[in-house]
């Protein structure tokens, strides 16, 4: 039976047993981010990711807050905020990786796309990072975008094989983020139910340990898919409702599925709505990064506050 630090609660032992598979390394990195921060134990996360600079450039992405321009920046609030872990490309990590060391849980993500490119139709990223400098780095998982319709999947399927199996020879998790996009999707249909559902399955066969989407809406994209859920009555009317089927959607919930923070906004109710409907719907948590890093430190703080709350069930 493979050995769980003593502070794991029984929620993060079920989780922990989901992945069968897995050796004790693995599982060691999955409990490290469980048990990390004010939701440690609770089964729910909250990650904070800073890749905005490499996919929107450094002035759209840390010009509203200029102190985020310091990597050190992003690594002192997601242990202030009391967050589960801290995801970023490279070099981001790599700026901070000895002032922080093992203060919290991190996720390289390896691979990134930017802003620049053309080919929309093929959407497709760049391996920028491996599984030699997250063992390097003390990282806990490596992370990796696929992007589900696009004329490139194919090839970035392939990709996160390859890595996805050294990673977990190492003993590191792996979190996927899975946004459909390009080929035929319109641009409603990346954000729609049932394409959503899909990636994030997709996600779940490529072996995601933990699967990163964005909310859906409640549009339907896909002809066989709008048959399909109409005949089976899925209910997806609600934001709850459309949670709780991606979650259905990853093996009946045996994956960790957290959900995108969105785009930039200054709603912060319509924001702590969605929070309420993740965890109404079982969703395991946030991955949130604009909304957080772009705000001023202590109104960043503040929010995170109120979303941590939200998922210990108090607000």
């Amino acid at each position: 039976m493979t050995a769980i630090p003593p502070a794991a609660t029984d929620r993060v032992r079920s989780i922990l047993a989901n992945y069968e598979s897995d050796n004790p390394g693995t599982k060691a990195n999955l409990a490290r981010l469980l048990l990390q921060g004010r939701l440690g134990g609770s089964g729910k996360l909250v990650i904070l990711p800073v890749d905005q600079g490499f996919e929107h450039g450094p002035a759209r992405s840390f010009a509203p807050n200029p102190p985020a321009y310091d990597p050190h920046y992003h690594f002192q609030l997601a242990i202030d905020a009391g967050l589960s872990g801290y995801a970023a490309p490279l070099g981001m990590l790599e700026a901070g990786a000895d002032r922080f060391a093992g203060l919290i849980p991190t996720i390289l993500k390896v691979n990134s796309a930017n802003s620049l490119s053309r080919d929309k139709q093929g959407a497709t990223q760049a391996v920028t990072g491996s599984v030699a400098d997250a063992l390097r780095l003390g990282c806990s998982a490596i992370g990796f975008t696929i992007y589900p319709g696009s004329d490139n999947a194919y090839a970035m399927f392939e990709d996160l094989r390859e890595l996805a199996a050294e990673a977990k020879a190492c003993g590191l998790a792996v979190v996927v983020w899975s946004y459909p996009r390009g080929g035929e999707l319109s641009t409603k249909g990346e954000t729609a139910i049932d394409i959503i559902a899909y990636g994030a399955h997709m996600a779940a066969l490529l072996g995601a340990h933990i699967i990163k989407v964005k909310l859906p809406t409640a549009e339907m994209e896909l002809e066989a898919a709008r048959k399909a859920y109409g005949k089976y009555g899925v209910p997806v009317a609600s934001l709850a409702q459309r949670v709780a089927h991606v979650v259905q959607s990853c093996f009946d919930g045996r994956r960790i599925v957290i959900f995108s923070g969105g785009a930039a906004t200054d709603d912060e109710t319509a924001l702590f709505d969605d929070i309420r409907a993740i965890r109404e719907g079982g969703g395991f948590g946030s991955i949130i990064g604009r909304n957080t890093f772009q705000r001023p430190r202590d109104k960043a703080l503040a929010m995170l506050d109120t979303i941590i709350e939200i998922y210990l069930g108090r607000r």
